[in-house]
């Protein structure tokens, strides 16, 4: 079956200097009264990774303020509501009450105009 999700263009890979990009994903459509699903992209190791803005504990964005995802040290990615830490390069939750979840990720791609990256189905 071919996958015909569009890639969405999130910014240029300069963006990434203040900490991280994120941005509302446009797949579907959100229903009335509901706030559309964000993500965000991150460069860990040099390699880009990207995730849906969402904790698998209580389904709450994960940032402590804009742009702003990993802990002190800048080793894991960090829910800023009960202190959950996930892999950057797995989403995978280590520590906290979801230990054993992972981040929902998102496919990205460099390209020389940009960041992209394709939203979930």
């Amino acid at each position: 079956m071919t996958d015909h999700r569009r890639w969405q263009y999130i910014g240029q890979a300069e963006d990434l200097n203040t900490g991280a990009i994120e941005f509302a994903l446009t797949a579907g459509t959100a229903e009335a009264g509901t706030v559309a699903q964000r993500g965000f992209v991150i460069r860990h190791d040099g390699e880009l990774r990207a995730y849906v803005n969402q904790c698998p504990h209580l389904g709450i964005e994960l940032n402590w303020m804009p742009g702003r995802f990993m802990d002190s040290d800048g080793c894991f990615i960090q829910c800023s509501t009960h202190g959950a830490l996930f892999l950057p390069d797995s989403g995978e939750c280590i520590a906290g009450p979801c230990q054993g979840d992972a981040l929902t990720p998102l496919e990205v791609v460099e390209q020389p105009d940009g960041i992209h990256i394709r939203p979930p189905e």
